[in-house]
C-alpha cells in the first residue's frame, strides 16, 4: 500500500516549475555573461523579480528599446489573461444554466460505447487549425470542455488535454500555410533576397502533419482505451483524480435520466456558435486572399472577422454570456454571481500564463537566445547536409525554449539560418520546415508557453504529470521530424 501511495504522489505544481526555471535561466545568464565577456547580460535581481510582473503587463518601453532585439521582445500576457478570465465568466454562466453538463451527458449517452471515435475526429479538426493558422492560444477554451466531455465518456482529463494539445500541436509541427510560422519565415527569406518554393514547403508540411497526427491519435487512443477499461490505470496522481472528480464528475445514478429542456437546447446552440465564430475570427482570411462578410462583427467588437485578437474575443464571450443567461432563464443575481465565480476560477490560470511569459521576457533582457543562435550558425559552416539538418533542428529545439513564439523565432533566426543554408547549397524550403517542426514540437511541452501551462491548469492536469505521460510520444515525434527534414535536405 505504501508503494502505491508513493507512486501516486502529487507532482510539483506548475507555479513552482516556472519559478525554478526562472532562477535556473538567470543563473545560466550569469555563466554566459562571464564566458562571453559581456555579450550576454547577466540577469539582475530586479530582472528576476520583475519578470513575472512584466509577463503580465508588459515591460516598460525603455527596457524594450534597450534589449538586443526590440522588434522581437515579447509583450505582456495581459490580453490573453483578460480573455481567459472573461472566458471563465462565460463558462460559469453556461454551467449555471445546466445546459453544458446535460449536453455532455446526452452526447455520451448517444455514443453508447463508441466514445473512442471522438478522439480521432476532434484531433484531426484541431490539427487542421494548427497547420493552417497556427492554432495555439485559441485552444485554451477547449481544455475545460474536452476535459469534462472525456471524463464523462469514461476516460480521464489527460485524454481531454491530449486531444486539444496534441491535435493542434501536430498541425503546427506540420505547418503548411500557417502565417505565424511558415508565413513569417518565408517573408524573412524574401526580405533577404532568397527565392522560396511554396509548393515544396506545403508538401513537406503535409508529410509532417499527417505522420505526426496519425501517430499521436494512436498514442492517445491506446491510453484512452486502457483508462476506459480500468479507471485505476490512469496516470493521474491521487490529488489530480480528486480534482477531476470534483470539477468534472457527476452522480452516475442520474445518467440515464438526463434530458435537455428547450432553454438548455437554445443555450447549447448559442454556445456552439460562440466557439465556431471564435475559431473563424482568428483565421487571417486576408492572408489567404479570402474576403468574407463581417459587417456585424465590426459592430460588436470594432473589427471584422479575421482581424480579432484576444480583446475582441473577450468582448464576444462577454456578450454571449449575457445572451445565454437570458435564454437559460437566469435571474440578474444568478447571472452576476455565476459570471464572477467563473472569472475567479480562472485566476490561477491567469497567474500561470503571466509567469510563463515572464520567463521569455527574462531571456529577451539577457540576450541569451541571440548569442546561442549566432554561435551555432558559425559552427555549422561547411558541414554536410546529413549533419546540417539534424544539428539545425536541435538548435531550433534549444532556441524554442527561449523564444516560444513562432513568429518571433522566424523573425530572429531566418535572416541568419536561411542565407546560411542557401550559401551552403542546401534547400531553404527544408530550413523553413526544420524551424517549424522543431518549434512546434517544443511547444507541445515547454513550460514557457502560456497556452500549455494555462490549458493544463484549466483541465486540472499538473505539468509534471503531462511530461511523464507524453515523453515517449515526444521522442517518437522527434525521430519522425528528424528523418523527414534530414532526408529532404539531402535530396532537395
Amino acid at each position: 500500500m505504501a508503494d502505491k501511495v508513493k507512486k501516486k504522489k502529487d507532482p510539483i505544481s506548475s507555479f513552482s516549475i516556472l519559478l525554478i526555471l526562472l532562477v535556473v535561466l538567470a543563473v545560466a545568464s550569469w555563466i554566459a555573461a562571464a564566458a562571453t565577456g559581456g555579450v550576454v547580460t547577466g540577469a539582475s535581481l530586479s530582472n528576476i523579480l520583475t519578470a513575472p510582473i512584466y509577463g503580465f503587463a508588459g515591460a516598460p518601453e525603455s527596457i524594450v528599446e534597450s534589449s538586443v532585439n526590440p522588434e522581437t521582445f515579447p509583450g505582456g500576457a495581459l490580453e490573453v489573461c483578460f480573455f481567459v478570465m472573461i472566458l471563465g465568466g462565460f463558462l460559469g454562466v453556461m454551467t449555471k444554466t445546466g445546459a453544458l453538463d446535460n449536453g455532455i451527458g446526452v452526447l455520451v449517452k448517444k455514443l453508447h460505447g463508441n466514445e473512442l471515435v471522438l478522439i480521432p475526429i476532434l484531433m484531426i479538426l484541431f490539427s487542421i487549425g494548427g497547420t493552417t493558422y497556427g492554432m495555439c492560444e485559441e485552444t485554451v477554451p477547449f481544455y475545460v470542455l474536452l476535459a469534462a466531455t472525456m471524463y464523462a465518456a469514461g476516460f480521464d482529463v489527460m485524454v481531454g488535454s491530449a486531444v486539444v494539445l496534441l491535435g493542434a500541436g501536430c498541425g503546427v509541427i506540420g505547418s503548411t500555410v500557417n502565417p505565424f510560422a511558415v508565413g513569417a519565415a518565408v517573408s524573412s527569406l524574401i526580405d533577404a533576397g532568397i527565392e522560396v518554393n511554396q509548393g515544396i514547403i506545403i508538401a513537406l508540411g503535409a508529410i509532417l502533419w499527417i505522420a505526426t497526427t496519425a501517430i499521436s491519435i494512436i498514442y492517445v487512443m491506446k491510453y484512452a482505451a486502457k483508462v476506459k477499461k480500468d479507471r485505476g490505470s490512469t496516470i493521474l496522481s491521487l490529488q489530480e483524480q480528486a480534482d477531476e472528480k470534483a470539477h468534472f464528475g457527476k452522480d452516475g445514478d442520474a445518467q440515464d435520466e438526463i434530458t435537455l429542456t428547450g432553454r438548455q437546447k437554445g443555450a447549447l446552440v448559442v454556445f456552439a456558435i460562440a466557439f465556431v465564430i471564435m475559431v473563424i475570427s482568428f483565421i487571417p482570411w486576408e492572408d489567404f486572399g479570402i474576403n468574407i462578410f463581417t459587417g456585424w462583427s465590426a459592430v460588436v467588437t470594432g473589427l471584422p472577422l479575421g482581424q480579432w485578437y484576444f480583446l475582441e474575443a473577450a468582448c464576444w464571450f462577454f456578450v454571449l454570456a449575457i445572451i445565454i443567461a437570458v435564454i437559460g432563464g437566469l435571474s440578474e443575481s444568478e447571472t452576476v454571481k455565476a459570471f464572477i465565480d467563473g472569472c475567479a476560477d480562472m485566476m490561477s490560470v491567469v497567474m500561470i500564463i503571466a509567469l510563463a511569459r515572464g520567463v521569455s521576457i527574462l531571456m529577451a533582457e539577457t540576450g541569451m537566445s541571440d548569442w546561442i543562435l549566432l554561435n551555432a550558425s558559425n559552427a555549422l559552416q561547411g558541414v554536410s547536409a546529413i549533419v546540417f539538418a539534424p544539428v539545425s533542428w536541435l538548435l531550433y529545439v534549444v532556441l524554442s525554449f527561449l523564444i516560444p513564439s513562432s513568429s518571433g523565432m522566424a523573425t530572429v533566426s531566418m535572416p541568419i539560418m536561411g542565407p546560411l543554408a542557401a550559401n551552403l547549397g542546401f534547400s531553404v524550403e527544408t530550413m523553413v520546415m526544420i524551424f517549424s517542426s522543431a518549434n512546434g514540437l517544443v511547444n507541445l511541452f515547454t513550460p514557457t508557453c502560456g497556452a500549455i501551462m494555462g490549458g493544463l491548469a484549466i483541465a486540472k492536469v499538473q505539468y509534471g504529470t503531462w511530461l511523464k505521460w507524453v515523453w515517449k510520444l515526444l521522442v517518437i515525434l522527434a525521430v519522425v521530424c528528424l528523418v523527414v527534414v534530414t532526408t529532404a535536405m539531402m535530396i532537395l
